[in-house]
């Protein structure tokens, strides 16, 4: 185990709170156990620790997030491997050519406390790098995994008037059958935040596609324009 994760351990196992973990895993229905430190507390724990154990590479970079991953017992120690993933000194190693790290992190996390967190880290790479990422977010449209079906979805929530309307619809489109509830909540969920920069055109895609959206997809996507 290197510096990094023994510190980190350390400090959260410092930091724990039982009296608060068992309800905190229940409500997030986690097999992993929690240590019972809220999210401000741990974000603020690992920037001290890893400020302390400075890493000298992208590699080291990577191999640190997926150390804390892998090996974690509780599930703060996933969330700290994310806030490393998102760590400002490591910018310049988050590029295409770690994409597999975040799949893995998607896929092995398979719920969506991570996998939310990580369809943002998915649209900065979308943003940065849009003609090697868009052919990967349509293959993920139509990935057996339904955690990477909800990336493709959701990875543009914040991008408003910059969201690439098209890929945004191509990626709805193959999962406008599904019936699992967290597909059809990122549907309605990135209809949603464009109807802020653009409501016509999303009651427009509504009506149009009225008969094929699930209702739990077309109460989410209109939120916002019943408001306007």
């Amino acid at each position: 185990m290197s510096a990094l994760g023994v510190a980190l351990r350390s400090a959260l196992a410092a930091a724990a709170d039982p009296d608060r973990a068992p309800a905190m895993q229940a409500y997030m229905k986690s097999e992993m156990p929690y240590r019972g430190i809220a999210a401000p507390d741990m974000r603020a724990i690992s920037k001290r620790v890893f400020a302390e154990h400075p890493l000298a590479s992208c590699d080291e970079w990577q191999a640190a997030v997926l150390e804390l991953w892998r090996g974690a017992r509780f599930r703060e120690e996933r969330y700290a491997a994310i806030e490393l993933l998102a760590d400002r000194r490591h910018r310049d190693c988050r590029s295409p050519d770690v994409l597999p790290m975040f799949e893995e992190l998607i896929t092995t996390g398979a719920w969506w406390d991570y996998v939310d967190e990580m369809a943002h880290h998915v649209g900065n790479l979308l943003r940065t790098h849009p003609e090697q990422m868009r052919p990967v977010m349509r293959a993920w449209s139509t990935d057996k995994n339904l955690w990477k079906r909800r990336v493709s979805i959701i990875c543009q929530v914040s991008f408003k008037k910059d969201t690439d309307l098209e890929l945004l619809y191509a990626n709805i489109e193959p999962n406008l059958t599904e019936r699992n509830f967290f597909i059809r909540k990122a549907i309605g969920w990135a209809l949603r935040s464009y109807a802020w920069t653009n409501p016509k055109e999303v009651a427009r895609y509504v009506a149009a596609n009225e008969a094929r959206l699930s209702g739990l997809s077309r109460r989410e996507a209109i939120k916002n324009i019943a408001k306007g």
